[in-house]
């Protein structure tokens, strides 16, 4: 069983996280998520430079970015979600493209491969190769490191290694799915760790908020959870999780589903001490099975490109309204498209102004 866990606090009451798409920084401030984006330092660097600019010009009113942005020795963005290092090091082909995030292609292996699938060496394989030693050159220019990498979920990572079948195997084939589950969660903890002994940090990458809550914090990425069933999610799931909190700790589940509220009861059993509560969860009941955790409530990216600003202030309302105490909350809206109005962003941003207003 996870050791039991202190719960986390931000900072700050009430913090506020805004993450926009690739699609939004490529026609907003001409940001290309070619491969320089990721491997090559001084790209890397200049677009950060440039990210912190543009926020600060666009947002600065509401705490956005920085209007005088220095170089820094960042290793991955801090602005963009999506992973794709872990998938890479289980042997999928990354597709990059100049407005998008990365995308792994599926590797399907065999029944025969997946048996005799072991946990690859990560500082030996790429992208880690490249990764680790721009790290280095990084460290010993500046003599500090900043930002992290994405590392994934287990569920998200074996899909592409086992594509549809993955989830007829839960019935099927259990013991082999739940040793590369094993194997995907001790490869990810390994990532997590070497990043955050080097920078700092291991989740920023996946969810801004672990910035305000603490930097160590370290975010699982759940995205695929949604697509099983709670019971299938104890049963296969959750034993490995529990391994992962054991060596990894200050833990926090990222969930962009909207069911959080389905499997809070078997989430409590992680012992997690942050959830994101994906838009469509129901914030209440899923307070209700974890008391002391902190929330993340996220709004809808779909919502806030397509509906009002009246209708964006009713919906973060709703969700502030549900899920105290405060004290322990946070609010975000991730991976926003180009053409998301910034009245919508604004109305969002008010609405949670007053609450913090409340609780001065």
């Amino acid at each position: 069983m996870a050791q039991s866990m202190s719960p986390v606090t931000a900072q700050e009451f009430l913090p506020v996280e805004l993450v926009f798409n690739p699609n939004w920084w490529y026609h907003t401030a001409g940001i290309s998520f070619d491969e320089p984006f990721y491997f090559d330092a001084i790209t890397r660097i200049q677009n950060d430079i440039t990210m912190r600019r543009t926020l600060s010009e666009r947002f600065g009113d509401i705490g956005l970015g920085e209007a005088d942005p220095q170089p820094r020795p960042v290793v991955g963005s801090m602005h963009v979600a999506g992973g794709f290092v872990i998938p890479a090091l289980l042997g999928a082909e990354i597709m990059f493209k100049k407005d998008e995030a990365p995308q792994p292609l599926p590797v399907d292996l065999a029944e025969d491969q997946l048996d005799a699938f072991e946990k690859p060496d990560f500082r030996a394989l790429w992208p880690l190769t490249d990764i680790i030693a721009s790290m280095d050159a990084l460290q010993a220019e500046y003599g500090y490191l900043v930002g992290d990498l994405n590392t994934d979920g287990l569920l998200n990572a074996a899909y592409h290694l086992y594509g549809q079948n993955l989830f007829l195997d839960f019935y099927e084939a259990p013991e082999r799915v739940r040793r590369l589950l094993e194997i995907i969660g001790e490869l990810i903890v390994d990532v997590a760790e070497y990043v955050r002994a080097r920078t700092g940090s291991c989740s920023i990458s996946v969810n801004r908020m672990a910035e305000h809550v603490d930097p160590r914090l370290f975010l699982h990425a759940n995205c695929s959870v949604q697509m099983i069933s709670p019971a299938s999610y104890r049963h296969m799931q959750l034993p490995v999780e529990q391994q992962m909190t054991a060596r990894i700790q200050p833990f926090g589940i990222h969930h962009c589903g909207g069911n959080v509220h389905k499997i809070a009861s078997a989430y409590a059993e992680t012992n997690a001490a942050y959830y994101e509560i994906g838009w469509g969860s129901d914030p209440a009941a899923s307070r209700a099975a974890l008391p002391d955790a902190f929330f993340n409530l996220r709004l809808s990216p779909i919502r806030m490109l397509q509906n009002t600003p009246d209708e964006i202030a009713a919906d973060t309302d709703k969700l502030l309204q549900a899920a105290g105490p405060l004290e322990q909350a946070g609010v975000c809206c991730i991976n926003m498209d180009y053409g998301t109005p910034d009245d919508n962003i604004f109305a969002m941003v008010n609405v949670v102004q007053r609450y913090r207003s409340y609780g001065a």
